[in-house]
Order: C-alpha cells, then structure tokens, then sequence
C-alpha cells in the first residue's frame, strides 16, 4: 500500500491560506498549524522555503492541466480549437476539486502578487504546452499587429484568471456548485471575440 504524501495537507493549507489572505499576510507557521503539523519548520523542511512551497503548488496545477491540453492542442485546427485547448482543461480541473476550492483564487493571487509574478511565469516554462498554444494563437492573428496580440493576450490570462476566482468565490458564498462547464465555454467565445476584434486606429502625429 503506498504512504500517504506527507507534503499534501501542507499545500493544501497554503492553497486554502494564500487565496483567502493573500500571499505575504501568511506565514510558514501558520501553514504548519492549518495543516495539523506540529513542526513549525515543515514548509522549510519539506519543500526548503516558501519559494519551494509556491513552486510545488504551481506545479501541482499544471501537472493537472498539461495531459488534457495537450491532447486538446493536438486535435486543434482553429483559433477557437486553440483556446479550447488552453481554457477547457482548466475549468475541468476546478471542476475536479473538492467543494469548497482554492484554486483560481489561489493562482490568482500568484499572478497579482509582486513577490510571485515573476515565479509563475517561471514555472509554466516547464510545462510548455500552453505556451504552444499561445503561440500558435498568435500566429492565427498574424493580421493583426503584433503588438495588439501581445497585449491582448496578456488581458486573456488576467481576464480568464480573475473570472475563474470570481466563480469560485461565488459557488463557496452560496454553496452551488460552480458551474464550471458552462463557464469554460463562455470563457472561450469571450476571448476569441478579444483577440479578433478590430483594431481602431488612432490618428498620427
């Protein structure tokens, strides 16, 4: 029979902790305590710090997203194909969590946190199949200019990021379930309609 890992209640108390209070407010001794962990110095022994903390969970939710985008990814022959692939893996993994989750809420702090911004960044260079896919959405916008895509797409990741945390933080205040299909099917028009939308041009000097 195989051991329990002794690392997941602690990365699920940080998971709980972080979205709830945000990042810097949460000490290691109170992700011990949430955890049931009488070591106060359990985040630094089992993942070497904080930063090895927020590594660990970072890729705890892409290791669960990459299989599915990349077989989506594979299968695409379209922009929408494209943001399918990117977007539907991830409300199916929320979906999969237990009632009441963390997660989006929790990512969400990781992208807006000054301390982590640049750590999330890092950690998806490891799983590179949604940088793929960014990248072949982009070359189906090869109309457009580069720099309009540029920072369209950096909008996509917020827009997707702050609604999936809305959605969360909804289904816990009314105890519903989060309707997670519906919404990555909403999430997917929304930003095909983003990304092709026409470009007003503004009047030279």
């Amino acid at each position: 029979m195989p051991r329990p890992d002794v690392r997941l209640p602690l990365l699920d108390a940080a998971e709980r902790l972080f979205a709830e209070r945000g990042i810097a407010t949460v000490s290691d001794r109170q992700v011990a305590d949430a955890a049931g962990n009488s070591n106060h110095s359990a985040v630094r022994y089992y993942f070497g710090g904080r930063s090895g903390l927020m590594e660990a969970l970072l890729d705890r939710h892409h290791a669960a997203v990459e299989p599915a985008q990349r077989r989506m990814f594979e299968e695409s022959d379209s922009l929408l194909g494209d943001l399918r692939a990117l977007v539907i893996p991830v409300t199916e993994t929320f979906a999969a969590l237990p009632t009441p989750s963390w997660r989006a809420r929790f990512l969400r702090q990781a992208m807006t946190d000054p301390a982590t911004a640049e750590l999330v960044r890092e950690r998806s260079r490891e799983f590179p199949t949604a940088t793929a896919i960014v990248a072949s959405a982009a070359r189906r916008l090869a109309h457009l200019d580069p720099a309009v895509v540029e920072g369209r797409t950096r909008l996509t990741v917020h827009l997707v990021g702050s609604a999936c945390a809305e959605i969360e933080e909804r289904a816990q205040a009314s105890g519903e379930p989060a309707r997670w299909a519906e919404a990555g099917t909403f999430l997917c028009d929304a930003v095909g309609g983003l990304l092709q939308a026409p470009v007003t041009a503004t009047p030279g000097p």
